[in-house]
């Protein structure tokens, strides 16, 4: 199953979401249970999200 994970994992207190990968603390515990669709809406989602530096998802 494909995750974003990058093993980069702290939640970003302002935000909630994970520095590494940027989904939420409620995304990384539900992965495995969501569906082939549920994953890749959120995986879709993640460039666009933005940490509380200004920062969009994404790595590089």
């Amino acid at each position: 199953m494909k995750s974003p994970c990058i093993k980069t994992c702290q939640i970003d207190r302002r935000s909630g979401l994970c520095l590494g990968c940027r989904r939420t603390l409620d995304e990384i515990a539900s992965w495995a249970s969501y569906s082939d669709g549920q994953r890749a809406d959120i995986l879709a989602a993640l460039p666009d999200r933005r940490l509380p530096d200004g920062n969009a998802g994404g790595r590089g």
